[in-house]
């Protein structure tokens, strides 16, 4: 009785998901189909394009490896990522507020985002090695300036008109930032979190890629080299998986922290 209430529950949660959801589960089923049968039907050769049921086959014999990995390349991704939220906010914050910080650091971290971060990951790697710190390095660059120019839009876009009309009632400098500036700056920092989401994982394979002994990018080139198309696309999978989680996170807590701004109702309403 209990588990069928249990599975009550859980149907009750996803019928609205699924209703809203059908013609993407169609398309992505129908995608997987073709994906299939295309391999015979255009005598595709399994080390170029294996098929769909062959990957989910030889990944689950190497499921091991493949959790590990995503562990390692997680755990890089998030670290950065986290930092590089903390680093972009206060920056962001402090350039808003200081004319000399406007006029000297923020010129220059514009022309830094114009220069692509993965040129620096071959320096980071010969500097400090094939460890933890070089990949989480990385994945700080390449959040770290779309955060901390959106943060700086955000909180110079601010009414000052409503933050001298809340002063007047006697709230003091932190009360303000606090109450007013924070929450009318976070919808636009949350476009700087979600793309910093997308360059996170992508950053940390790179630089996997490029100088690494363990992680998903370590594995899809090893295995790409043994011409390993199947495990390749297991890890490629598992990769994507990854972000997405880590999109789906950010995008959760962007409803749960602004749910009264436009686009979350709008997005609400779309689905």
């Amino acid at each position: 009785m209990v588990l069928f209430n249990f599975f009550s529950f859980i149907l009750k949660k996803i019928k609205p998901w699924v209703s809203r959801s059908w013609m993407f589960i169609v398309f992505f089923v129908a995608f997987f189909i073709f994906w299939e049968y295309s391999i015979v039907w255009f005598d595709i050769p399994l080390y170029i394009l294996p098929p769909p049921t062959l990957i989910v086959e030889k990944g689950w014999v190497d499921i091991d490896r493949l959790v590990y990995y995503t562990w390692i390349t997680a755990s890089e991704t998030v670290t950065g990522y986290v930092i590089a939220i903390v680093l972009g906010l206060f920056f962001g914050v402090a350039i808003s507020f200081s004319k000399i910080l406007r006029r000297t650091i923020y010129p220059f971290f514009v022309s830094i985002e114009m220069t692509p971060k993965i040129a620096f990951a071959p320096l980071f790697i010969s500097w400090l090695g094939f460890g933890l710190l070089p990949k989480v390095i990385i994945v700080i660059l390449v959040c770290f300036f779309p955060i901390v120019l959106n943060a700086i839009l955000a909180f110079n876009s601010l009414s000052k008109e409503l933050t001298l009309f809340y002063q007047s009632t006697g709230a003091g400098p932190l009360k303000t930032f606090f109450k007013i500036r924070l929450p009318a700056a976070m919808p636009q920092c949350f476009v700087g979190f979600k793309y910093a989401a997308i360059n996170a994982t992508v950053g940390a394979t790179i630089a996997e890629f490029i100088g690494s002994d363990k992680g998903l990018g370590f594995y899809i080139q090893i295995v790409t080299g043994n011409m390993r198309a199947d495990l390749a696309f297991a890890g490629i999978f598992f990769l994507t998986a990854l972000g997405l989680t880590i999109f789906g996170i950010v995008t959760l807590a962007e409803k749960l922290l602004i749910p009264w701004h436009i686009s979350v109702q709008r997005t609400e309403k779309n689905q």
